[in-house]
């Protein structure tokens, strides 16, 4: 299980596997053990400051004056690792799995991804992307297909245009994230939207990759994108004879699955499509309508996912090697979760370890235990969660009952609530014992 993996890391100090838990597996870093403690409580208790600091700048808790805070506080093993624990500064988990789209940002400017053109400032060379420039600014989208247009390399050599400057302004553009004391005022240009519109430019691309058949209410482009503003791609993607005309910078930078196909060994599947000769690659067992939820995450980092759909966007984000995409599909899921589908959906957060859909499904479960062991597909699960225990012995224990009982002892917190807590354990305990699996 993937908590107690967590809490065995924690306590031996092991970064990588905490940083492997709580960024591919999304297990929650606040959660909490049988004795109500954190995997940020046994990181200070046993000494392990790398450890506390990185579970510290991933959303881990420790305010001051809360049980938490005090408790990890008077635990702490050292000295650094309480002023660390002072020092605290909350990050949430929206704001980590925020900066994971920021970072793709940032290295597309920096590493120069797959750049179309070279902005050389007195002599400085600048690699940057059309596609990204002509979105997020008017000017760039009308220089780029007036005095710049086919240009592959375009010199800038008037005086006022700084390369620190023009170095920020790219900055800008891509993150909206200036570094502190630079001046942008280089170019009379419309300055960019504020910081909630950045996905919302990226997500003009993905309006203009879509198919004309697939654009709807959308229209004619360049739809909200700037007057005459070419998206300039560079990669078609043809989905059941539809074709998406995509960017290779977004595509390589968001998964590692179409890195592969679209840098690496798979060169030999292109075709050259019939109309500006972009290299076109055949994606089979997607649809138009899914893989146009894959192509708006991509550029954006997000999709409107509803619950219906998410079972087969999740198959292929796991495909894909989207696992933010898998998050969203577990979010979506997360809605459907009632009496008959609540077993369902916890099978499929097994399979594609979703940790946070499958601690939602377990804490839903113990909610109405009483109902679902009379359920044969709850009775079935059971059953199958014992038989995987490699060599079952007595002293062994059925992952999905023990978390059930979690659950439903951390409902505990009245008189009245230790006898509700009571007849569901009670409920789960004459289950198991009828199936033969008390021991």
């Amino acid at each position: 299980m993937d908590t107690s993996d967590l809490f065995a890391s924690c306590r031996k100090g092991d970064v990588g596997r905490v940083r492997y838990l709580l960024e591919q597996r999304d297990v929650e870093v606040n959660v909490r053990d049988k004795w109500d403690s954190t995997p940020l409580y046994y990181a200070c208790l046993c000494g392990h400051e790398e450890l506390v600091l990185y579970l510290l700048a991933n959303g881990a808790r420790c305010e001051a004056n809360t049980f938490d805070g005090e408790r990890c506080l008077y635990g702490a093993l050292s000295d650094p690792i309480r002023r660390a624990l002072r020092d605290y500064k909350q990050v949430t988990a929206s704001c980590r799995r925020r900066d994971y789209y920021d970072d793709f940002l940032q290295r597309l400017l920096e590493q120069g991804i797959h750049s179309d053109v070279v902005f050389v400032v007195h002599g400085k060379p600048f690699r940057a992307h059309r596609c990204v420039l002509g979105v997020r600014s008017a000017y760039f989208a009308n220089m780029l297909d007036t005095k710049w247009k086919g240009k592959n390399v375009v010199v800038l050599r008037h005086p006022l245009i700084n390369p620190v400057a023009f170095g920020a302004l790219l900055q800008y553009l891509y993150t909206v994230a200036s570094k502190p004391g630079t001046c942008v005022k280089v170019l009379t240009i419309e300055p960019p939207p504020a910081d909630p519109r950045l996905r919302e430019d990226m997500a003009l691309l993905a309006d203009c990759a879509l198919p004309p058949e697939l654009r709807g209410d959308l229209g004619e482009l360049p739809f909200p994108c700037p007057d005459g503003f070419n998206s300039c791609p560079d990669v078609c993607f043809r989905v059941e004879g539809c074709s998406f005309l995509c960017h290779k910078a977004f595509f390589c930078g968001r998964s590692d699955y179409f890195r592969a196909l679209l840098d690496d060994h798979f060169r030999e599947n292109e075709e050259l499509e019939a109309s500006g000769g972009l290299p076109a690659i055949t994606l089979h067992g997607i649809s138009p309508d899914i893989f146009t939820h894959v192509l708006y995450y991509i550029y954006s980092d997000h999709t409107e996912l509803p619950p219906e759909a998410a079972y087969d966007v999740l198959s292929v984000a796991d495909m894909y090697l989207l696992p933010g995409l898998k998050r969203l599909c577990g979010r979506s899921l997360a809605q459907l979760l009632d009496e008959d589908s609540v077993v369902g959906v916890w099978r499929v957060a097994k399979l594609f370890r979703l940790a946070r859909l499958e601690d939602q499904c377990t804490e839903y479960m113990a909610k109405v235990i009483e109902k679902l062991v009379e359920r044969e597909d709850f009775v079935d699960a059971v059953r199958e969660e014992a038989a995987a225990v490699a060599a079952r012995q007595e002293t062994d224990s059925i992952p999905l009952v023990d978390d059930i009982r979690f659950h439903v002892a951390s409902t505990v917190q009245t008189y009245s609530a230790i006898e509700e807590a009571q007849q569901r354990l009670r409920a789960l305990e004459d289950l198991l014992v009828s199936i033969g699996l008390d021991c």
